[in-house]
C-alpha cells in the first residue's frame, strides 16, 4: 500500500494532534477544567463545534460563546501553560509513525505540517519526540486566513514545499482536516484515533483511504476494495 500512495507524490503533509500525535484526550480534558475556572460546564458537542479551528479562532469562539472576561491573547496563553508539560511528557506518536517519517526521509520526500495547533506548542511536541529534523516546513492555522475546513493551511504548506497540492498526500484524524486536505485537492487519508472513534464511518466515507496506524501503511492489501477501503 505505501509504494502505491507515494506513487507521484512530491510531499506529505500531517496534521499533528490525533493525526501524528496521540493527544487529543488532552485537550478534552483541558476544555473541562478551563471551563471550569468560569464556573462553566463542558457542553455536549463543544469538540465538534470547534473542529478544525485555528488556535486563534478556537480561542475567539471561547471568549464569544462562553463570555469569557479575558482577551484572545490572554486564553491562548492559558491553554499553552496548561498543555505544554503535557506534550513534553505524555503525548506519544502515533503507531508506526517515526519508522513512516523515516521511510519517507529516506525516499527523499519533503514533509510538512498543518496544525490548527500554535506554533509554540508544534516545536514543543516534536522537540520532545525529536522528530522535529523530518519536516521542511511547519504552518499553523493562525498563519492563514481560514483554518480547517477551508484549505488554506494545507495549501500554503504545499507552496511552501514547491509542491502541486494534487500530487499532495495528507493524513487527517478529523472530518474537518479531511474536508481541508480534499478541498486543497490532495489525496488523503484518514487516521484512527480513540478520540474520533465514534465517527470512524464518516472518516472512512470522506476520506480516499483509512488506516488503523501508520504501521498499515507497510501491509499489503488485496481484493476489489484496495483502491477504497480501510486497512
Amino acid at each position: 500500500m505505501i509504494d502505491r500512495l507515494l506513487a507521484q507524490k512530491q510531499a506529505v503533509i500531517f496534521d499533528l494532534d490525533g493525526t501524528l500525535v496521540d493527544s487529543m484526550w488532552m485537550w478534552r480534558a483541558i476544555d473541562i477544567e478551563y471551563l471550569g475556572r468560569f464556573g462553566l460546564a463542558c457542553p455536549p458537542g463543544l469538540s465538534k463545534a470547534i473542529e478544525g479551528m485555528s488556535f486563534t479562532e478556537t480561542a475567539c469562539y471561547f471568549q464569544e460563546h462562553f463570555q469569557l472576561p479575558l482577551t484572545v491573547e490572554a486564553i491562548k496563553a492559558d491553554w499553552t501553560a496548561m498543555s505544554i508539560e503535557k506534550y513534553r511528557t505524555q503525548v506519544p506518536l502515533k503507531k508506526g509513525a517515526r519508522a513512516f517519517l523515516a521511510y519517507i526521509k529516506r525516499l527523499g520526500l519533503p514533509m510538512g505540517i498543518a496544525t490548527s495547533n500554535s506554533r509554540q506548542i508544534v516545536d514543543t511536541v516534536l522537540g520532545a519526540l525529536q522528530i522535529q529534523d523530518y519536516f521542511t516546513d511547519i504552518t499553523t492555522g493562525c498563519e492563514v486566513a481560514m483554518g480547517k475546513p477551508a484549505p488554506d493551511v494545507y495549501l500554503k504548506v504545499a507552496e511552501k514545499l514547491r509542491a502541486d497540492p494534487a500530487c499532495c498526500l495528507a493524513f487527517e484524524d478529523v472530518p474537518a482536516g479531511i474536508l481541508a486536505g480534499k478541498a486543497a485537492g490532495m489525496t488523503v487519508v484518514a487516521v484512527e484515533d480513540r478520540f474520533s472513534q465514534e465517527i470512524r464511518r464518516e472518516k472512512e466515507a470522506l476520506a480516499d483511504y483509512f488506516i488503523e496506524d501508520y504501521e498499515a501503511l507497510f501491509a499489503s492489501v488485496d481484493g476489489p476494495e484496495e483502491e477504497r477501503a480501510a486497512v
